[in-house]
């Protein structure tokens, strides 16, 4: 089994795929999809189609939609034979008590793929092998293909675990930026960073990374420009000031002139300004 929810939702078995196009069986198969190997309990599916208020039907529908995408398995399983290895729907799809569960069979599964590359590459960092920590980073986040569940409707659940999925991408994105910055890759980065701090206007992390890469590139007015934009959308949209790591920071590059910026500028990465206000998630 193939299961991929880092982008829109894709879920196969032995090559095909099992998705429907309902929006509520493709919820609950959402649900499923995340906690793979894990028994869900109805009441947690029920929750999640509808919010916190369930029909007196709930546990009949979600069986029905269970059903419906068991009978998809079963057809996926029909193409390929023998040679799935299971016998029917119900060995990938399982009842258990108080619930049901996706099983993996081993396969695939984006989420866990990403959790461990993207481990692979904090441990590298935590090591200064930062080669190994922009490649093991850069292959986790190739792994997303849009935002979390793209194409599913999300009820509390799932809309819990896409934030936390996106900060999850967010760190490992903080943190391969690092690592290409500590390797002297700061013009390349330039053009990727511009995208990110007008996505992300108030993540002072992304900006303090910007404004190093500016400044390197020998582009000092453009980096304390880029500071000055963020503390006046700080103070207007969240009424608060840079944190204390960003404005040494700034203070850094605009002492450091425009033609001999100082080590601590052009050289490190102030850790301080790229950490502030931003936690590893994962």
């Amino acid at each position: 089994m193939e299961i991929r929810v880092l982008g829109a939702l894709d879920v196969r078995v032995c090559g095909v795929s099992v998705v429907p196009s309902a929006p509520k069986p493709r919820q609950v198969l959402g649900l499923l999809a995340l906690r793979a190997d894990q028994v869900v309990p109805a009441g947690v599916l029920a929750e999640e189609l509808w919010s916190g208020r369930p029909p007196r039907s709930a546990r009949t529908t979600v069986q029905t939609y269970v059903l419906q995408l068991r009978d998809m398995i079963d057809r996926a399983l029909a193409r390929v034979g023998t040679a799935a290895g299971v016998s029917c729907a119900k060995d990938v799809l399982v009842t258990s008590p108080g619930g049901y569960m996706l099983n993996s069979g081993g396969g695939l599964t984006d989420v866990r793929e990403f959790e461990r590359l993207a481990g692979m590459g904090y441990r590298a960092m935590d090591g200064d092998d930062h080669p190994l920590a922009a490649r093991m980073l850069g292959e986790a986040l190739g792994l997303w293909r849009g935002p979390a569940f793209a194409d599913v409707p999300a009820g509390g659940q799932l809309a819990v675990e896409s934030k936390r999925l996106e900060e999850t991408r967010l760190c490992a994105l903080d943190q391969r930026i690092e690592a290409d910055l500590r390797l002297g890759r700061h013009r390349v980065l330039l053009a990727e960073l511009t995208v990110l701090v007008d996505r992300y206007r108030t993540h002072e992390s992304l900006h303090g990374q910007y404004m190093i890469a500016l400044h390197r590139s020998g582009r000092r007015g453009e980096a304390l420009e880029a500071y000055q934009r963020l503390r006046n959308t700080l103070v207007r949209e969240l009424g608060m000031e840079p944190s204390a790591g960003l404005r040494r920071l700034q203070r850094s590059i605009l002492l450091a002139g425009p033609e001999r910026p100082d080590r601590e500028a052009a050289g490190a990465t102030a850790p301080e300004a790229a950490t502030a206000r931003f936690t590893r998630v994962g």
